[in-house]
């Protein structure tokens, strides 16, 4: 089965990448496997101050993702995966598309203020000649009926 990797982060942007992931997904019968990277300074603290914070941001990307997963599988038919990861985005990133072979289309929400697209499109899109997957730029002002008409 092919499946969507989107990525789940507290931008506003990433509220039309799920969509899309999951609009394209329940129209052509794949998955949705979303991915959540926790950077790894978030926990430069004492060895138990770390754990603490680790645990605090998984369970508030659980709960993130629980909202996302509840409505593809309610709007969708599509159950999607969470895998959370820790260390810098993009490689991480690369990381989860290497290590799983069913990923076939990476799917972005780019930012719609001044600051350009964002620092993941930035970054990814100077190499996407060398991506091993085929990357989807979502623009941030698509509508859901937008969405809708294109997936």
């Amino acid at each position: 089965m092919r499946k969507f990797l989107v990525i789940l982060d507290d931008s506003r942007e990433c509220l039309n990448a799920m969509r899309f992931a999951a609009m394209r997904a329940a129209r052509t019968g794949g998955g949705v496997t979303v991915l959540s990277v926790i950077p790894p300074d978030e926990f430069n603290h004492w060895i138990g101050v770390g754990e603490i914070m680790r645990g605090e941001a998984r369970d508030r990307i659980n709960a993130h993702f629980e909202v996302f997963a509840k409505w593809m599988r309610d709007k969708h038919g599509v159950d999607p995966e969470l895998v959370i990861r820790e260390g810098e985005p993009v490689p991480e990133i690369i990381g989860q598309i290497r290590d799983d072979p069913e990923i076939g289309v990476l799917v972005l929400g780019a930012g719609t203020d001044k600051g350009g697209p964002g620092p993941l499109i930035t970054q990814l899109s100077r190499g996407a000649g060398g991506l091993p997957v085929p990357l989807t730029i979502v623009p941030g002002e698509l509508s859901r009926e937008q969405l809708e008409q294109i997936t």
